[in-house]
């Protein structure tokens, strides 16, 4: 259903709003029409730059003097099965923030809102409806999976896999390789039960090492340290330093 249009015919449609310093390559595409033939219009505001061959679907604002470079896709509407749920096609509104910058390869996905500042690193896919505040930076090479929400001045590092509706608080730093699970029984598509999804949650400072494996339903507590490639089967309490396999506590933050 979707049709592709260069920035000249979408402005001749009526469904390009932009500021008149924004630079936007005549090899960018826009795509304003969902899988369900819904239009929605492209917005891109003062001093922002779209690259050569980046596809922006309708619903996106781009914020003023945000960057988007080659190849970046924004807003795609999810299609097809996943966990449980078929996704239709539909469109949502995507907002990229002023000053973001979203490298060359990204994937962003309908409903995806960053903050002011926000830093997306190469080839990193935020999936459907992921808010990240301002000012953090994502790694390369990331997966955000839905709904996942992450606070403003977050480091998460390359590598990693960000598990669905997890929340990561302000400030939090994430090492490179990290992976997180909010499945603890295994489900994806038995046709008797959905899964039911519990997932990690990271409070405000928290530190976690490269490598390491955090499971359902864990919380790693405010300010709380982990060292690199432990597996974390338990809660981390608030200022608490910890490493292992499994992780345990070893004593509290000093600062």
């Amino acid at each position: 259903m979707s049709t592709e249009f260069t920035v000249a015919e979408l402005w001749a449609a009526g469904l390009l709003h932009t500021d008149g310093d924004a630079r936007i390559s005549p090899r960018a595409v826009f795509v304003p029409a969902d899988e369900q033939g819904a239009l929605r219009p492209i917005t891109i505001r003062a001093g922002a730059v779209i690259e050569a061959f980046a596809v922006v679907h309708g619903g996106t604002t781009v914020g003023g003097h945000a960057r988007v470079e080659a190849h970046v896709v924004l807003g795609k509407p999810e299609l097809g099965y996943a966990v449980g749920r078929t996704y239709p096609g539909a469109g949502a509104d995507t907002a990229i923030g002023d000053g973001a910058v979203l490298r060359t390869g990204v994937v962003v996905y309908a409903g995806v809102i960053l903050g002011a500042g926000v830093l997306v690193g190469h080839h990193t896919v935020l999936r459907s409806a992921v808010s990240i505040g301002a000012s953090s930076q994502i790694g390369h090479h990331l997966t955000v999976e839905r709904a996942v929400r992450i606070g403003k001045e977050v480091r998460c590092s390359p590598g990693s896999h960000i598990t669905s509706s997890t929340v990561i608080a302000d400030r939090v730093f994430l090492g490179s390789g990290v992976r997180t699970i909010n499945d603890k029984t295994l489900t994806w598509r038995d046709p008797d039960r959905n899964p039911v999804l519990v997932p990690p949650r990271f409070e405000a400072g928290a530190k976690v090492g490269t490598g390491c494996v955090v499971l359902g339903g864990i919380t790693v507590g405010a300010a709380a340290t982990v060292g690199a490639g432990s597996l974390i089967t338990r809660d981390i309490p608030a200022g608490a330093l910890a490493y292992g396999h499994p992780a345990r506590v070893h004593g509290q933050v000093t600062t």
